[in-house]
């Protein structure tokens, strides 16, 4: 998981910062670090883990905690919406949230609720006003397809391959 995020923070930084899809669409696939996270791990770790993450990307992308900020709230926001669309954490055959864990469905909702939570959350933090309220929600909207897309494919690339039998 440390390689995975590292590569995402890098990716992130260096390629999906630069990338604003019709000016108001930008991947945010970093996310997908706190989405993963185990089911299990202590709210201390959670929350130190999650604003980590955001302060690199703050530093890197010169946001000034609007990352960091965005991080935590998510990061206190995932277990109550993992409840939403799966009740019961005991009955999961492996801790970290996925498609191959929770099935495809499931998952699927899940990414779509924390990224839009989450993308939400960037995008007011970054505007400070509602002055411009219908491109803040043009920008909430492609930005949590476009991310909710990316993490999908970052998460169908991590699927544990099961061994072909003859």
């Amino acid at each position: 998981m440390l390689a995975i995020t590292l590569v995402l923070i890098l990716v992130q930084v260096v390629i999906l910062n630069r990338i604003c899809l019709f000016g108001i669409a930008v991947p945010l696939a970093y996310f997908y670090v706190i989405l993963r996270l185990p089911v299990t791990i202590s709210k201390e770790w959670l929350f130190t883990i999650a604003f980590a993450l955001g302060f690199i990307i703050d530093v890197f992308s010169d946001t000034g905690g609007m990352n960091s900020l965005s991080c935590l709230i998510a990061a206190a926001l995932r277990r109550p919406v993992l409840h939403l669309y799966f009740p019961r954490e005991d009955e999961l055959a492996d801790p970290f949230p996925s498609i191959s864990s929770l099935g495809f469905l499931t998952y699927f909702k899940y990414a779509v609720t924390m990224t839009t939570i989450f993308c939400s959350l960037v995008f007011i933090f970054e505007s400070l006003s509602l002055f411009n309220f219908w491109h803040l929600i043009q920008c909430i909207i492609a930005s949590s397809v476009l991310t909710t897309a990316v993490i999908i494919g970052i998460d169908s690339l991590t699927l544990p391959r099961r061994e072909k039998r003859l």
